[in-house]
């Protein structure tokens, strides 16, 4: 099977490393990558919006499966040209990949299929922002309507802040705030058959203690021991399949990685948000576990085989994963940077580095080139087995003004 990623960051990395290490998979290629895939894959200059482009690299490698990594490509529609042209490809189309580009579309599916969310309003002026914070009280949770790379929610207990961010944005949605902790859970899905993947937690905030600006993710685990047993069952039935059976039976089937963000309430688990790819860092922690080899299954989602798979594996191991972020990332990220390390934090095979902002420098070297910069997983007996790896990969790799988490699974762990 050759195999084509579509994507930069450590998601795709992930991905990618995956694929290298299925039998199944004679080729692998990525486009555009980054410098850390370019040890498993074949790297390929294309705009990874424009589904034209996409399609003809895909066509010319002899691609058996395409898969795309990130949320923009998708919410574009690069995925309706490759299926036009007979390519199996692993992500939703245009409209269904709305659920994760529009946060009214979604909560609209939601009310439909009666999957228990935040109540909410879609609001596009000041006044209505305003009206909707006052309704909801604080802590007022204020979600861009469009796509913001994990970085458009503002929860604050300060209401200026609030309306601010509302009105910067020009249309959100406001809800009322969820309280509990939250789980990540991936779904596979073909459009009919839903196969959902192992719960992961991750850390959204900057700074250690769950302080600091929103950011993309800077860690994540799995598994969760302080889970309610049957979770994902339950999900499953109320949250991930109404939603798939809904999006089918509006015409626009969603097939590819469904997923959901869920708080755990005190009245009952709540979905915060869907994305409509593999989230990161999560991703990283969840195939570190994953047994399957991954290439048939994800070709499976795009064929609409997906209910003839045997079940899933999964390794009984726990995954921690520590993000390296770049000095003043979320707000103005520094680049251009070498990276010292990398070759000795894996050098004692416990532990690996996904690459997210790095590019090639001269003499062989790899630079910084954006805000997460990398990521460190380890897998290990239990979550302090594998946190312990993490941070020892961690420690040996420098770049000016590197930042990280130090609490990444600490609570979990004890």
């Amino acid at each position: 099977m050759k195999v084509l990623v579509i994507g930069t960051g450590a998601r795709e990395h992930a991905l990618c490393r995956s694929l290298s290490q299925d039998p199944a998979v004679s080729e692998l290629h990525c486009a555009p990558g980054n410098a850390g895939i370019a040890r498993v894959a074949t790297l390929h200059p294309v705009d990874q919006l424009d589904g034209d482009a996409v399609t003809a690299l895909a066509r010319e490698l002899g691609a058996d499966l395409v898969v795309v990594g990130p949320e923009a490509p998708l919410v574009a529609g690069v995925a309706e040209p490759l299926r036009a042209a007979g390519i199996p490809v692993f992500g939703p189309g245009k409209e269904a990949a709305r659920l994760e580009g529009s946060k009214a579309f979604a909560k609209d599916v939601m009310a439909a299929a009666g999957v228990p969310t935040a109540r909410s309003y879609v609001c596009t002026t000041e006044q209505e922002a305003a009206e909707a914070l006052d309704a909801f009280g604080a802590p007022y949770v204020v979600k861009d309507d469009g796509l913001a790379a994990g970085k458009g929610v503002v929860v604050t207990e300060d209401r200026a802040a609030a309306l601010e961010h509302a009105v910067a944005c020009g249309r959100v949605v406001i809800e009322e705030y969820l309280d509990g902790p939250e789980v990540s859970l991936f779904a596979i899905t073909d459009g009919t058959t839903v196969l959902p993947l192992v719960p992961a937690q991750d850390f959204k905030r900057a700074l250690d203690g769950d302080q600091g600006p929103n950011t993309g993710g800077m860690g994540a685990y799995s598994p969760l021991p302080w889970a309610p047993e049957g979770l994902v069952a339950e999900v499953l039935e109320s949250v991930l399949q109404p939603t798939v059976d809904e999006l089918r039976h509006r015409g626009t089937p969603f097939s590819g990685l469904l997923y959901a963000g869920l708080a755990l309430t005190s009245r009952g688990t709540r979905v915060i948000e869907f994305n409509a790819r593999f989230g990161d860092p999560e991703t990283q922690v969840v195939l570190a576990r994953l047994r399957t080899p991954l290439a048939g299954v994800l070709l499976a989602a795009a064929n609409g085989t997906l209910g003839e798979l045997e079940p899933l594996r999964w390794s009984d191991e726990a995954a921690v994963t520590v993000v390296m972020a770049s000095e003043g990332y979320p707000a103005s990220p520094r680049t251009g940077d070498p990276i010292e390390g990398l070759d000795a934090a894996e050098a004692d095979g416990t532990a690996f580095v996904l690459h997210a902002g790095t590019a090639p420098g001269p003499d062989g070297a790899v630079l910084t080139a954006g805000g997460r910069v990398l990521s460190v997983t380890a897998v290990g007996a239990d979550l302090a087995e594998a946190r312990a790896r993490a941070y020892a990969g961690v420690a040996e790799i420098s770049f000016k003004g590197a930042q990280h988490r130090t609490d990444i699974a600490a609570g979990a762990a004890r």
